[in-house]
C-alpha cells in the first residue's frame, strides 16, 4: 500500500473521477481503492537515476529496489532531499519518480547500442536519460515542441554530462519528415490529461472531463501518426502517458495497430504482473493504488513492416543544441 502522507488534505473528488473508476474497474473494492489513493495522496519515495555508477556511499537511506528497478536506479525514504544534495547538482543523477521509471522499462528489451534514438516529447528529460543509460545510443535526438520547456531539457541534458546529444523543438509532423525512416528506437512519452497527478497531490483542473480526455486523445494520435514514419523496419515505438483513462491509453494503443499494422506490440517479462486487464495486447499498467508510484501507462511495439531506412540528416545550424563529444 502506498506510505501514508498527513501533510497532504484529503482531495474532494468529482462526479467525473467517479465515473471514470467505474469504467476502469469492475469490482466496488478496487474501484474504492484507486478513488482512495487520488483522494489521499501518498508520500512515494524520492527516486534518482543513476548517469554513471552509484555513489558509495549513497547519500539517503536507501529502499528495496521495486521488482522492476534497474540497478541504476535508487528510491531513497520518503524525506530525503535527493534535488538538494551536491550530488544532483555535479550531474551524477537525475531526479524523477517511480512511474516514469515504470513506463520506461520496456527500453531495457531491446538491444544495446542502437544507431539512433529519437525521444518525440523529451522534456524536462526523464525519458531520454533513461534511454541513454540503459541502451547507450551512438546518438540521441531529444525533440520538445513546446518552446519553454526546452531551456530546462537542454539544461538537465548539460548537467548529466549526456552526450552525443542532439535537441530540436519541431511539430511531430515536421520531425517525421526531417527523421524519416532513421530511427531504431522512438520514445511518445504523450501529452495527456495527467490524472496521476492527483495521486502525487499536485492539481490537474479538469484532467476528468470528456473534452480535455477527448482532445489528448487526438493529439496523442496525430502525434503517434506523424511518428510511426520515423521507426526503422525492425526498429521500435515506445508510447506511454501519465494518466489513467481508457481513451488515452489502451484506446490510443488499439487505434495505432488497426491503422499502422505493421506496429505488433511486444511482451515486456519484467511487466508480465502489470498486464493491463482492460486489453487482451500486451500493454502495462502501474496503478496508484498498488503502492509503487502514482500511475502509469506503457506499450512497445516493434515495426513488423516493410519501408526504408535512412541516414542521420545533417541538420547543420537547425539543432536548438547540440553536443557531440565526450564530457570533460
Amino acid at each position: 500500500m502506498p506510505l501514508p502522507s498527513t501533510a497532504k488534505p484529503v482531495l474532494k473528488l468529482s462526479r467525473l473521477a467517479v465515473a471514470c473508476a467505474d469504467r476502469l474497474f469492475e469490482t466496488a473494492s478496487d474501484r474504492e481503492r484507486f478513488l482512495e489513493a487520488l483522494a489521499t495522496p501518498a508520500a512515494y519515495p524520492p527516486t534518482v537515476l543513476w548517469c554513471g555508477e552509484p555513489a558509495s556511499p549513497l547519500p539517503f537511506e536507501p529502499l528495496p529496489p521495486l521488482s522492476w528497478q534497474p540497478p541504476w536506479v535508487t528510491r531513497f525514504a520518503a524525506g530525503s532531499r535527493t534535488g538538494q544534495h551536491p550530488l544532483h547538482e555535479a550531474g551524477a543523477y537525475y531526479c524523477l519518480d517511480s512511474s516514469s521509471v515504470f513506463a520506461a522499462v520496456p527500453l531495457l528489451t531491446l538491444p544495446p547500442a542502437p544507431s539512433l534514438v529519437i525521444d518525440v516529447c523529451a522534456a524536462p528529460g526523464g525519458k531520454s536519460l533513461f534511454a541513454w543509460r540503459s541502451l547507450h545510443p551512438r546518438y540521441l535526438v531529444c525533440n520538445e515542441t513546446i518552446g519553454k520547456r526546452v531551456g530546462m531539457l537542454i539544461g538537465n541534458l548539460k548537467r548529466c554530462r549526456v552526450h552525443p546529444v542532439g535537441v530540436t523543438s519541431w511539430d511531430s509532423a515536421v520531425l517525421a519528415a526531417e527523421f524519416r525512416g532513421t530511427a531504431d528506437v522512438v520514445i511518445v512519452d504523450a501529452p495527456c490529461s495527467g490524472q496521476s497527478l492527483l495521486a502525487k497531490g499536485q492539481k490537474a483542473a479538469g484532467c476528468f472531463h470528456p473534452l480535455t480526455i477527448r482532445h489528448n486523445q487526438q493529439r496523442q494520435k496525430r502525434i503517434l501518426a506523424a511518428v510511426t514514419a520515423l521507426v526503422r523496419p525492425g526498429g521500435w515505438l515506445l508510447y506511454s502517458t501519465c494518466t489513467f483513462s481508457r481513451e488515452e491509453n489502451e484506446e490510443v494503443a488499439a487505434w495505432l495497430m488497426t491503422t499502422f499494422p505493421q506496429f505488433v506490440p511486444q511482451v515486456v517479462p519484467m511487466l508480465a504482473a502489470y498486464q493491463s486487464h482492460l486489453a487482451a495486447f500486451p500493454c502495462y499498467r502501474l496503478w496508484p493504488h498498488q503502492g509503487e508510484g502514482a500511475g502509469a501507462f506503457t506499450i512497445l511495439w516493434q515495426h513488423q513492416g516493410k519501408g526504408d531506412s535512412c541516414p542521420l540528416p545533417a541538420l547543420g545550424d537547425r539543432w536548438r543544441w547540440q553536443s557531440t563529444s565526450q564530457p570533460a
